[in-house]
C-alpha cells in the first residue's frame, strides 16, 4: 500500500492542541504499537484541518473517514475497529446539521466539500515540522522555477498578470507592489511578512503559520528575488507562541537544506530571514506602524507618502505583504497567471480564506473563490444557522468592516460588491449574527475594540472614537438623546475623512454600516427606550411568565424596589369550591431597575427578559 496513504491525521492547530490533541496523538502512537501497526501506519499532527468547532478531529488518509471530538479512550475503537477490521466507529461521524446524517469522509461533509483550497493547500495534510512533507507535495518546486529560468522582471509580470491583490484588508496589487518596489532607489532592500493578525476572530493567517510555514517562507524568497534584496522579516504578535514555534523550526530547516542563505540551489542568489515578535498591538497591522515597532520604536503610524516601496524599514525601499498574500505565490509560479485568474471574478482573482465563526452551525477556516455568494457561506458551508434561528447580518473585515444585512445575502463576497454595501474585505473575519444579536451592541463592541487599540497619534481616531463610544454607551443605558445617531455620523464621516491611517480612517465603519442599515434599533433605543433584541440590560424589561409562576414570593422578598406586584385572576370555569391557588405575581417595568435579584431567586424559571 502507498505509504502516504497509510497515515492518520491529528488536528493540531491552536484550536486543537487546547483541546487535547496532542493526548489524542500519544493514544494512537500507543495504540498502534500494541496492534502491531506502528510500522505500517503513521500518525501526524498536521495543521489546522479547519472544522475547528469539531476538534480534536482525526482524518484517516486510506478511505478519507473524518472524526470528530476524538478522545484518548476512543482512539482503541478506531485502531481496531477502522485500521485492522476495515469497520469504521460511526458514533464518532460528523452529523448534517440539517438532517442528521451522518457524514463520514471528507467529501460528504457540506463544510469541506464547497470550498477551494489554494491558500490552504497543505494545512492539515502535512506535518508542519517535517520540510519532506512540503517537499512532497511540490514545495519549493517554485522557488527552484524562478532561480534557474525566470529573471526577476518575469517573475514580478506574473504576479502581475495574476491580478492578484494584497489580501490583507486594502486589496491592493500585489505585483504593482513588487513592480514598485523593484524599481525603487536605495539598498538594502527588504521583504516583510505582516502576520500582526489582530482583527477579533481572525485566525487565517496563524493557521497557515502553524500548518504550512514553508509556503510563506519559499514565497518570501521568490519575492527577495524579484525585488532585488537579501534580507526578510516575519513580524508576528507574541500571542501566536505556536506559529512562532513552528515558523522558527521551518526557517532552520530551510536554512539547513539550501533554501535559505548565500548562493540558494547553487544559483549565486543570496536571501535570509529573521523573526520579529511583536507585543500584540493592533495598530501594528498598519504598515508604517509595522515597521516602526521592527526598528525598536513605538508602532505608531505616519503620514503617507512616502510609501514603504520607496522609504519604509530603516528608510529603505521595502515590500510587505501579509501571510495569505504570499501563500499565493508559489501556486501562481507553477501553474500560471491564466490559471489562478480562472478563480474568483474578473476584477479580484483566486481564492480568499474567511474565519466563520459566531451564529452559525459550522465554524472554522473556510477558502472559497472570490465572488462566492455569501449564501453559499453561510447555508451551504457554514450549514445554517443553529436552532432553527433566521440570519440577521455577517460582519465581515473585523472592527474595520461592516455589517451586510439579510436582503444583501446573495452579494457575492469580492473587494468592490462589499465595499458599495459598506463593508469591507478586510483580512477575512466574518461573523455571522442571527435575529437575537443586538446590532447597536454589536457597533459598541467593535468601537470599544478599536478605541482601546487606537494608538493615539490623531486626534481624529483618539479623540473621535472616544466620543462616538461615549454616546453609544448611553444609548446602550437607555439614556440616548434626540441628535445621537445624526451626531455619530457626523463623528464617523469626519473620522473617515480625517484619520491618519487605514485603521483610523475604517474604525467608524461598524457604527455607519449598522445605521445604514438598522436604524430603526438605534431609533427604538433612543426614542422607545427599548433593545428589540433584549440584549441590552437596561433596556430589556424583565417579565414573569404567569404560566409559570407558582405564586411563591421568593421574588418578592428579593427585589430592592417593590417592582413586583401580585395578579389576581379570574377563576376559570369549574373552579368554584376548589382551594384557590396563591395568585402570580408581575413586574412593575417603571420601578424595576434591572438588577436581576428575581431571576437568581426563581427556582421556577419564570422570569426572563
Amino acid at each position: 500500500m502507498d505509504q502516504e496513504k497509510n497515515r492518520v491525521l491529528v488536528c493540531a492547530g491552536a484550536g486543537c492542541v487546547s483541546s487535547g490533541c496532542k493526548a489524542v496523538a500519544r493514544a494512537f502512537r500507543e495504540a498502534m504499537k500494541e496492534a502491531g501497526l506502528d510500522n505500517k501506519v503513521e500518525v501526524v499532527e498536521t495543521g489546522c484541518i479547519g472544522a475547528c468547532d469539531l476538534g480534536p478531529a482525526v482524518v484517516v488518509v486510506r478511505d478519507g473517514t473524518f472524526y470528530q471530538h476524538v478522545a484518548p479512550r476512543d482512539v482503541p475503537d478506531i485502531v481496531e475497529s477502522h485500521l485492522r477490521a476495515g469497520r469504521p466507529v460511526e458514533r464518532l461521524f460528523h452529523r448534517s446539521p440539517a438532517t442528521g446524517v451522518p457524514e463520514a469522509k471528507l467529501e460528504d461533509m457540506g463544510f469541506f466539500r464547497g470550498q477551494t483550497k489554494v491558500v490552504l493547500r497543505n494545512c492539515g495534510l502535512i506535518d508542519p515540522l517535517k520540510i519532506d512533507d512540503y517537499i512532497a507535495r511540490r514545495g519549493y518546486e517554485a522557488l527552484a522555477k524562478v532561480l534557474t529560468s525566470m529573471t526577476p522582471e518575469q517573475v514580478i509580470q506574473e504576479v502581475k498578470d495574476s491580478g492578484l491583490r494584497g489580501r490583507g484588508g486594502a486589496g491592493f496589487p500585489t505585483g504593482v507592489k513588487w513592480m514598485l518596489t523593484a524599481r525603487a532607489e536605495g539598498r538594502p532592500k527588504y521583504v516583510v511578512c505582516n502576520a500582526d493578525e489582530g482583527d477579533p476572530g481572525a485566525f487565517m493567517d496563524r493557521s497557515v503559520l502553524e500548518g504550512d510555514p514553508h509556503s510563506v517562507i519559499e514565497a518570501m524568497i521568490i519575492a527577495g528575488y524579484a525585488v532585488g534584496s537579501d534580507q526578510g522579516f516575519v513580524y508576528v504578535r507574541a500571542e501566536y507562541p505556536l506559529a512562532i514555534e513552528r515558523l522558527s523550526h521551518a526557517i532552520a530547516e530551510a536554512r539547513e537544506r539550501g533554501f535559505l542563505g548565500d548562493s540558494i540551489l547553487g544559483s549565486g542568489f543570496r536571501f535570509d530571514l529573521e523573526i520579529r515578535v511583536g507585543a500584540g498591538a493592533f495598530v501594528c497591522g498598519e504598515e508604517t506602524a509595522l515597521i516602526a515597532s521592527i526598528e525598536g520604536r513605538r508602532g505608531m503610524p505616519r503620514p503617507r507618502p512616502p510609501f514603504p516601496a520607496t522609504a519604509g524599514l530603516w528608510g529603505k525601499p521595502t515590500l510587505i505583504n501579509n501571510v495569505e498574500t504570499y501563500a499565493n505565490i508559489a501556486p501562481i509560479i507553477l501553474n500560471g497567471a491564466e490559471w489562478f485568474k480562472r478563480l474568483g471574478t474578473e476584477r479580484s482573482p483566486g481564492t480568499k480564506v474567511f474565519a466563520l465563526a459566531g451564529k452559525i452551525n459550522n465554524t472554522g477556516l473556510v477558502e472559497v473563490p472570490i465572488g462566492t455568494p455569501l449564501r453559499t457561506i453561510i447555508e451551504e458551508i457554514g450549514g445554517g444557522i443553529p436552532g432553527g434561528k433566521k440570519f440577521k447580518a455577517a460582519q465581515t473585515g473585523g472592527p474595520s468592516g461592516g455589517c451586510i444585512p439579510a436582503q444583501f445575502l446573495d452579494v457575492p463576497m469580492d473587494y468592490d460588491s462589499l465595499v458599495s454595501l459598506g463593508a469591507m474585505m478586510g483580512s477575512g473575519g466574518l461573523i455571522v449574527m442571527d435575529e437575537e444579536t443586538c446590532m447597536v451592541d454589536i457597533a459598541k463592541f467593535f468601537l470599544q475594540f478599536t478605541q482601546d487599540e487606537s494608538c493615539g497619534k490623531c486626534v481624529p481616531c483618539r479623540e473621535g472614537t472616544k466620543a462616538m463610544l461615549d454616546i453609544l454607551d448611553r444609548i446602550t443605558r437607555g439614556e440616548g438623546q434626540e441628535g445621537d445617531i445624526e451626531l455619530l455620523e457626523e463623528l464617523g464621516n469626519t473620522i473617515k475623512k480625517t484619520a491618519l491611517c487605514g485603521l483610523g480612517q475604517t474604525a467608524p465603519n461598524p457604527v455607519l454600516s449598522t445605521l445604514r442599515y438598522f436604524r430603526d434599533e438605534y431609533e427604538a433605543h433612543v426614542r422607545e427606550k427599548r433593545c428589540p433584541a433584549g440584549v441590552c440590560r437596561a433596556l430589556a424589561p424583565y417579565v414573569i411568565h404567569l404560566d409559570k409562576c407558582r405564586g411563591c414570593g421568593r421574588c418578592v422578598k428579593v427585589c430592592p424596589v417593590d417592582a413586583i406586584y401580585p395578579v389576581e385572576l379570574p377563576a376559570a370555569a369549574g373552579d368554584e369550591g376548589r382551594a384557590r391557588r396563591r395568585p402570580p405575581y408581575a413586574i412593575d417595568a417603571s420601578k424595576c431597575i434591572k438588577c436581576g435579584a428575581c431571576v437568581a431567586e426563581c427556582r421556577l424559571g419564570a422570569i426572563s427578559r
